[in-house]
C-alpha cells in the first residue's frame, strides 16, 4: 500500500469518527432532553434525602412514646389510600364502557 493510498485511506476513517462523534453528541442531547425531568425529580429527592431522615428518626421516637397516635395516622392514611383505590377504579371502569 502506498503512502497515497494510506493518507487516502486516513482521511477517510478520520471522516467517519468525526461523524460518528457528531452522531453520538446529537443522540446524547437528545436522550438528556427526554430524560430532563426524570433527572431533575431524581436530584430532588436525594437533596431532599437528609430531611427525609431527620423525620423518620423523629417519627422513630415519636411513635415509641405515643404508638397510639402513629396507629391513627397510618389507619387513616391506609383508609384515604383504599378510598382513592377505590374511586380510580370506578372512574376507570366508566370510561372503559
Amino acid at each position: 500500500m502506498s503512502d497515497r493510498e494510506r493518507n487516502k485511506r486516513k482521511a477517510l476513517l478520520l471522516s467517519r469518527i468525526q461523524q460518528q462523534r457528531l452522531d453520538l453528541s446529537a443522540g446524547k442531547r437528545e436522550w438528556l432532553e427526554v430524560t430532563g425531568s426524570y433527572d431533575r425529580g431524581w436530584h430532588t429527592i436525594m437533596s431532599l434525602r437528609s430531611y427525609a431522615l431527620i423525620a423518620s428518626s423523629v417519627m422513630a421516637i415519636w411513635s415509641v412514646r405515643h404508638p397510639s397516635f402513629l396507629m391513627r395516622w397510618a389507619r387513616r392514611g391506609f383508609g384515604a389510600w383504599s378510598a382513592w383505590r377505590l374511586i380510580r377504579n370506578t372512574v376507570q371502569q366508566q370510561t372503559h364502557h
